[in-house]
């Protein structure tokens, strides 16, 4: 299982690569372009005006680094990554567009987030939707992404038009409207809950709270004799998750430039002097948060890679279905046409099979597959639990009935057997799913790789189709014919049972072997068939039997795999496509030969795009090399909601 670094890691290089390749998912250049960066998970931050939004941020961060000053400062959006290094080592800070430079000055940092917000916004006040990317290292932050959104107002202020509110509140929308984002809604304490312009935005987007933080700020500003328990302990507006309160550096201390790391620690004393919030300080401020948040976000990452992972794939294949390259006109002969196709189809053959055959590279992975992932898959098979005493003795006299056995339990043994070679089906349905991901790949690449089929998108696309129809038939087979093996194991001969013994060693004192009632006061030992000696023995005897098969399968499910799998996919990949072909009219001949003239027009942006999908698609591949390695979610231990 990938660690919390590396799947936020993860969206984090992602996140950039969409940046540098024009994917912020907005408007402008390739609006008309699949878009990567809204299927990502994100936390936004979302504030008005005055609400301690950047308080917050550098809070978490630990250093004063964001502009400052009166009227609409953020005028971008800021993508915050925050990386953990080693205890001891220095803070510094990176920006995606100065890729060579790093930054150890923090008012540098805060310098560089104004100058390159006016180099694409202008010194009008203006807003941009195209994110600035801060990347910032240092032992006093969690792993953590947080995207820092302009403030919500009710007013433009000089030098900006009307419409600034509304396009503020719509570039906000963009972001925590998206069933990815989850939403940090910074609110003041020492103003009413029900006017906060952030929870007013989350409801409307939200209204189940299920994406929602809330965090409460300057309590330490509150009228003297009131507090806000109603809002933390959720009575006055519920969250699924907890509130959280901050004490935010007063202006004084920013003015003196109070250290955020003693800064921290006076918000930590606050908390627990306060008569009022003392019984919540360890759910409290900026140190529990950024905690709560990297690891709630962690949770996301890992529940939404599988989705992700299928939008990656699944936008591929449209963009490369949509690239194409200009080329000699093609003849007008159908005759001619057809030699084409097959010539096509031909050459797309030979490169597949080169790939399979070493000649190229991809096929060794198949190889990967049996040798390292089968084995591993097996190793975590949860045997040991499953041949508990407890579990054994539950099986066994779930399988007697009324009426218990009264030697051997022999459906006790069956069942056990048969329900612990289940466990097997697992790793043989993935080693063939795996195989059938490389086959595909390899299908795709092919495909780009046959310099004179990339003309055609057409042909691409029904050569894709019919190989890809004809892996799945291949997967089928190979899937039916895997698990065949497994259950075929089922079937228990005597030859291997004969030779354990049936009853546990008399001379070991385990558990309640003794009979001891008899009063016989003989110091003879009797075998107790329903002990936990006994259960003991029933689960070694399954456990040699189930441990022989696996040892078996890890020999004959890939024998299975490239049987009905690789080997078919050399011999007869493009067979049904051939007797298709065959049947078409010779005027259809030139429709999968056709060429599109706007895809001229989009190559350009559609291999960028292309680029980053792919660059996703392999960092993806980089964590787990299976969708299955992420589709269990441990639960979030700070999804605990409010009490």
């Amino acid at each position: 299982m990938a660690s919390m670094e590396g799947l936020i890691g993860l969206m984090n290089r992602i996140q950039r690569a969409c940046t540098a390749l024009g994917d912020h998912g907005g408007g402008g250049e390739g609006a008309n372009l699949p878009t990567l960066w809204e299927s990502l998970p994100t936390i936004a931050v979302v504030g008005g005006q005055s609400s301690g939004k950047s308080s917050v941020l550098e809070s978490i961060v630990g250093r004063d680094f964001l502009p400052r000053g009166s009227g609409i400062v953020t005028r971008r959006p800021l993508v915050l990554q925050l990386h953990q290094i080693d205890k001891g080592a220095h803070d510094y800070a990176e920006f995606l567009h100065l890729p060579k430079t790093r930054f150890s000055d923090f008012a540098l940092v805060r310098q560089e987030i104004a100058d390159e917000t006016d180099r694409v916004t202008g010194k009008t006040k203006q807003i941009s939707p195209v994110p600035i990317h801060l990347s910032i290292y240092s032992p006093n932050v969690v792993n953590l992404t947080l995207i820092d959104l302009p403030g919500l107002t009710k007013v433009a202020v000089e030098g900006q038009p009307e419409s600034v509110v509304h396009d503020i509140e719509n570039m906000v929308r963009s972001y925590v409207e998206k069933p990815n984002c989850i939403i940090l809604a910074i609110s003041p304490a020492n103003q009413d809950i029900a006017t906060s312009d952030a929870i007013k935005l989350s409801k409307e987007v939200d209204p189940s709270g299920e994406r929602t933080f809330g965090v409460l700020t300057k309590l330490d500003l509150m009228d003297k004799g009131t507090n806000a328990l109603d809002v933390l302990e959720g009575r006055a507006y519920r969250l699924q998750y907890p509130w959280v309160g901050i004490v935010n550096r007063s202006q004084a201390d920013i003015n003196r430039k109070v250290d955020m790391i003693v800064a921290r620690e006076k918000e930590r004393e606050y908390f627990e002097n306060s008569p009022d919030y003392a019984h919540l300080a360890s759910k409290m401020g900026s140190v529990y948060l950024a905690k709560l948040l990297s690891q709630h976000l962690e949770a996301v990452i890992k529940a939404r890679i599988p989705s992700i992972t299928s939008l990656i794939n699944k936008t591929i294949d449209e963009l490369e279905s949509e690239l194409d390259t200009i080329g000699k006109e093609v003849a007008a002969d159908p005759g001619a046409q057809l030699y084409t196709i097959l010539e096509l189809c031909r050459a797309f053959d030979r490169v597949f099979k080169e790939h399979l055959d070493g000649g190229r590279s991809g096929g060794d992975k198949i190889y990967g597959v049996f040798d390292h992932k089968l084995p591993a898959a097996f190793r975590k098979l949860p045997f040991d639990r499953y041949l508990s005493v407890q579990n054994v003795k539950k099986v066994v006299s779930e399988a007697d009935g009324y009426q218990p056995h009264l030697i051997a339990p022999e459906q006790g043994y069956r069942r056990l057997v048969e329900a612990g070679l289940a466990y097997f089906k697992g790793p043989a349905e993935a080693t063939v799913d795996a195989v059938h991901v490389v086959l595909r790949d390899l299908v795709r690449k092919s495909i780009g790789e046959t310099e004179p089929l990339r003309r055609f998108p057409t042909l691409q696309a029904a050569i894709a189709t019919a190989a890809n129809e004809a892996l799945e038939r291949f997967r089928e087979d190979g899937r039916s014919t895997a698990l065949r093996l497994v259950d075929m194991e089922a079937y228990l001969t005597v030859e291997f049972f004969r030779k354990l013994p049936q009853d546990p060693d008399s001379g070991s004192k385990v558990g309640n072997n003794t009979n001891e009632s008899n009063g016989s006061g003989s110091g003879s030992v009797t075998v107790d068939r329903y002990g936990d000696g006994h259960y003991r023995n029933i689960a070694s005897n399954v456990s040699q039997y189930i441990k022989m098969v696996g040892d078996q399968l890890l020999h004959k499910i890939p024998k299975a795999v490239v049987h009905c799998q690789v080997r078919e996919a050399k011999r007869s990949l493009l067979n049904h496509f051939y007797v298709h072909i065959g049947k078409k009219e010779a005027s259809q001949f030139g429709h999968l030969l056709d060429e599109d003239p706007a895809m001229l027009e989009r190559r350009q942006q559609c291999w960028k795009r292309l680029e980053l999908y792919k660059s996703a698609r392999d960092e993806i591949d980089s964590v787990a090399w299976t969708r299955s390695s992420f589709v269990h979610v441990y639960p979030d231990p700070c999804h605990a909601g409010n009490k």
